[in-house]
């Protein structure tokens, strides 16, 4: 076979998420793209802030020489000081150029992370329901995923943490606003979190790195809000990027910054500077880059994925499904109604709604609904949510 052993069983269980979209596609040849109810992919569709464009178009104009080449792999310096700038404000903790990175996204982010820290077999824990493709950044640097699920509302099991730290762990991986159950942890759950870290890097005299990855932080609603990981624990990282928050998934721009008092800052920033050459990314875009300098602080219009939330919430809520409304990011996470959560995303599809089953996201038994999608599309799928349910 040409193809890789471990890629061809990749390729078989690779991520619902796109398999549902596929699937969608489908539907939606057959029955008309009006007629299906899609909320499988978690792709923005809100425009980006109105200054994007304008600032776009004003930094595209730019003929001055070397404004396309090559920069320093971390990404250029006065971009980083404006990124730098601003999560000061937002993580509470004073950050420099020096403790920033610019990336290919966050995705790209993860990646170099787990390369600069990952040695073969190292453990990296990560939290159930996760997003899908941890487990694949993870396994690309040779490391060991260990899941461990959370607690009934979603937030962190410290105890269930606790104890699948072992000498191998290297890192815990997390996500909050939550992917894909939209639930924010708390400062105190994290401040425990901390403590639990800094006994088992005491115990195994190893240090155990926090890593958050961070890019739905300014989708929030009902007035809650995203605690720093940068001063609940030492050892961390935020890796984030402008997908979510200035709707930019398809330029690829994003960022790692790491604490400014990090164990082995200095071996530890080397490292993922390199990790961000060699793994092929070599900087993060040269236009994006300077475009996002001049739009920190801006985001989306929120108000418009908070009514989304209220919409679907009702429109669930009335047809009988069980599920805690996000607190932030742009999911649902409803229980299913039968233990199979993959049938019951079945049954939806033949009311031509397209989810994705819980079992993708390592929690069987719930299934996920993106509400980045217009207002319309939500109320229309009032009527089949209801047959889905009655089907039963």
């Amino acid at each position: 076979m040409a193809v890789s052993k471990k890629m061809n069983t990749f390729a078989q269980s690779s991520s619902w998420i796109r398999k549902m979209f596929e699937g969608g596609a489908r539907l939606k040849a057959e029955f008309g793209a009006e007629n299906v109810f899609d909320f499988s992919l978690g792709n923005p569709d809100l425009p980006p802030p109105p200054q994007f464009q304008k600032t776009l178009v004003n930094l595209a104009a730019n003929e001055a020489p070397g404004v396309h080449s090559y920069m320093p792999n971390g990404g250029y310096p006065f971009v980083r000081d404006a990124v730098a700038a601003q999560l000061s404000i937002e993580q509470g903790i004073t950050l420099s150029r020096d403790e920033m990175l610019m990336t290919c996204g966050a995705a790209g982010g993860l990646n170099v992370v787990l390369k600069a820290l990952l040695d073969p077999e190292d453990e990296v824990i990560i939290l159930a329901p996760f997003f899908v493709e941890y487990k694949f950044y993870i396994d690309n640097h040779g490391g060991v995923s260990k899941v461990v699920p959370t607690d009934s509302e979603f937030n962190p099991d410290l105890d269930a943490i606790a104890s699948a730290i072992s000498e191998k762990t290297k890192a815990i991986l997390i996500n909050s606003p939550n992917n894909p159950t939209g639930q924010i942890y708390s400062k105190e759950s994290l401040t425990e979190l901390s403590n639990v870290l800094s006994a088992a890097s005491e115990k195994y005299n190893n240090t155990i790195y926090l890593i958050a990855d961070e890019p739905y932080r300014k989708i929030v609603f009902d007035d809650h809000e995203v605690p720093s990981i940068l001063l609940a624990y030492q050892n961390s990282m935020v890796v984030s990027s402008y997908s979510k928050d200035l709707s930019l998934p398809g330029e690829r721009i994003g960022y790692i910054a790491v604490h400014p008092e990090i164990a082995d800052k200095n071996a530890l920033l080397e490292a993922l500077t390199l990790g961000n050459r060699i793994l092929g990314f070599v900087n993060a875009p040269a236009l994006m880059q300077r475009v996002v300098a001049e739009l920190q602080g801006a985001t989306v219009d929120n108000s418009i994925y908070t009514r989304r939330r209220d919409i679907f919430c009702r429109i669930l809520s009335d047809a009988g499904y069980q599920f805690m409304p996000p607190k932030g990011a742009f999911y649902v996470f409803p229980k299913s109604p039968l233990d199979d959560d993959v049938e019951f995303v079945r049954i939806l599809q033949e009311q031509k709604i397209l989810a994705v089953p819980g079992k993708g996201f390592g929690a069987p038994g719930y299934f996920r609904l993106a509400f980045c999608v217009e207002d319309a599309v939500i109320e229309r799928s009032a009527e089949p949510f209801r047959k889905a349910m009655a089907a039963l």
